[in-house]
């Protein structure tokens, strides 16, 4: 290890980031939908558990068309959370803990009732006209009026990118819902704005923004078509020419100069679509000037089908995990960047039934397996709300109308206009909506075994169906138990291990052990002063495994099984991992 800036200690590469998905956290007024008291209630559990930081999902003014990622105030919150007082006593609350808020930011679109958006469409003389992207509509040889280019929506990929406003008889872009007109970056006026809503947010106490898929602000101007590469569909993924364009660098490096370097701030990106290293490392390298880290999505992309959309199912086996983990954390180390560590989030299907098995026999151990990988990688640990007790996904009995989420309910009724009368198709896309629906991680989050887990009064209706497992699986029952350490115990002293151990788990070295296994993942991970082995069973068999090579274990110090069979575990040559089974040991 030769890298000298990645080994630099800096507060946000030691944090622990909790995600709230605010809606789901906890109701403190009975409405049935969560809010900013509700964060306020919990704060001293979050700093119980380790969290540094907490990352709230966007609790601006919203129509919620989809969730609240279409703000239409960037300076107000939607009266369903609460109002700018409960969030100013929150922060004060945040900060008597010595914790530290981070804001999402979302500028790559507003709400189509935004009153920037609202005067935009008004008339194509506005003098907001240039604020988003309008283009004239293309005609067929038939004289049928199309979208100016094929790009597909990205919630609904069955649709144009494109949405034609009736009014001004124009095309606006949109590339995720009709409801979320894309700003037009290319006007200083919008940048200016978008710089003035993060001074906004820091001067009342936030320490930094998670920046909702921001490399989709600047877009290649020419508008092309983009290749077919999806032959089933009208539209098709237009990523190639509006992720990472252009002018994104200068746009970063105008946030930070104009604003970020003013303060003491966390900074973390969503990227989707970059898989090139010298674009990542442009942005979080650390001479780069831009961001502190992105979340590359390799991990969570694992189960798709290479070059198709999201709502596939595709085969994966330790030799992915392998890959993909040892690529970010090589590519980190090597050339001074910075990653983040994460599993789960507001976006993604519940780590336990994506990547384990979420049965009862098998949930605890699976959930225990992610931490033990997640609490010992480099990088800023991402923990999404529920992770810490193992919540998993919906169950398959819940039929397609409990499903909330706009990209599900585009998805099904894409299905049902595609296959009216095929049972066998409708089966697979109920299946994929179970396995992989955003719906997963927004179930509100189970804190007892009252009605409704604990999250609204028992009299309320949630906005969203509660787990039918939380009798079981719940906050509260997990902090009762004492004999045996419970997901959530397993997550609080994998957090304190991860910080006792920081130049090694945070700042050290990272060594693949062994790529070819197409069971175990396994690494080593060290400092000056010490050397750790984890190994990780991700098959639901027994593994063996000889990769320690001639490495010597001192001591198995923890594992997801029964501990105290540890010390019977062989510390050289071949180990043997039972099912699902991780365990970290310290080398001689």
């Amino acid at each position: 290890m030769n890298s000298t800036a990645f080994e630099t200690h800096q507060w946000w590469k030691e944090s622990v980031v909790y995600q709230i998905y605010p809606a789901s956290f906890l109701d403190s007024n009975g409405d049935g939908w969560g809010d900013v008291p509700g964060i306020t209630k919990k704060l001293d559990y979050l700093k119980d558990l380790g969290v540094d930081v907490i990352w709230i999902s966007p609790i601006y003014k919203s129509p919620q068309a989809d969730m609240g990622y279409d703000i239409s105030d960037y300076r107000d919150i939607d009266p369903i959370y609460g109002t700018l007082k409960d969030v100013d006593h929150m922060i004060k609350e945040i900060k008597s803990r010595g914790m530290k808020l981070m804001m999402d930011l979302v500028v790559n679109h507003t709400s189509d009732q935004h009153a920037w958006f609202e005067e935009s469409r008004s008339s194509t003389k506005s003098s907001k006209r240039d604020w988003y992207i309008w283009k004239k509509p293309k005609f067929d040889k038939d004289g049928n009026r199309q979208p100016p280019n094929n790009w597909a929506m990205i919630l609904g990929e069955a649709n144009s990118a494109w949405t034609w406003d009736e009014k001004t008889q124009e095309y606006y872009l949109s590339l995720f819902t009709a409801e979320q007109p894309d700003l037009n970056w290319e006007n200083p006026a919008v940048r200016k704005e978008v710089h003035d809503v993060l001074r906004f947010w820091l001067e009342r106490g936030a320490s930094g923004f998670r920046m909702d898929v921001i490399n989709l602000i600047s877009k290649v101007q020419s508008f092309p078509d983009a290749p077919i590469s999806v032959p089933a569909s009208k539209y098709q993924p237009g990523d190639k020419y509006y992720a990472n364009g252009p002018r994104l660098h200068e746009y970063l490096k105008d946030i930070r100069k104009e604003v970020l370097s003013k303060y003491d701030t966390i900074t973390v990106g969503e990227m989707p679509f970059v898989r090139d290293e010298d674009e990542i490392i442009r942005v979080v390298g650390a001479k780069s000037g831009e961001l502190n880290m992105i979340f590359a999505f390799d991990l969570v992309d694992i189960d798709n089908v290479p070059g198709d959309f999201k709502f596939t199912l595709h085969p994966w086996d330790a030799r992915d995990v392998n890959k993909i983990v040892n690529r970010l954390q090589r590519l980190m180390i090597d050339r001074d960047g910075w990653n983040t560590i994460f599993c789960e989030n507001h976006d993604q299907p519940r780590s336990v039934t994506r990547y384990t098995n979420d049965s009862d026999e098998w949930r605890e151990l699976g959930a225990k397996l992610l931490c033990l990988m997640q609490t010992t990688l480099s990088g800023t640990l991402y923990v999404y709300q529920g992770e810490e007790i193992g919540q998993r996904n919906v169950p398959p009995s819940w039929g397609p109308e409990e499903y909330k989420d706009i990209e599900s309910i585009n998805f099904w009724k894409k299905n049902n206009e595609l296959y009216p009368n095929n049972p066998e198709k409708l089966a697979l896309a109920h299946k994929i909506l179970q396995r992989k629906a955003r719906d997963n991680a927004r179930t509100p989050v189970q804190w007892d075994d009252s009605p409704h887990a604990g999250f609204t009064s028992a009299d309320a209706k949630p906005w969203m169906r509660v787990n039918d497992d939380y009798k079981t699986v719940n906050a509260a029952a997990q902090l009762k138990l004492s004999k045996d350490l419970s997901v959530h115990a397993f997550w609080k002293r994998g957090m304190e291990n991860r910080k006792k151990h920081k130049d090694a788990f945070v700042y050290g070295d990272f060594h693949l052990l062994d790529e070819a296994h197409k069971q175990v993942f396994a690494y080593k991970k060290s400092s000056k002063s010490e050397t750790w082995v984890v190994a990780l069973n991700f098959s639901g068999e027994t593994a063996k495994w000889d990769g320690l090579g001639g490495l010597k274990i001192a001591k198995w110090v923890a594992g997801n099984y029964d501990e105290s069979l540890l010390a019977e575990k062989a510390t050289s040559g071949t180990v043997e991992l039972k099912p699902w089974e991780g365990v970290l040991g310290l080398v001689e």
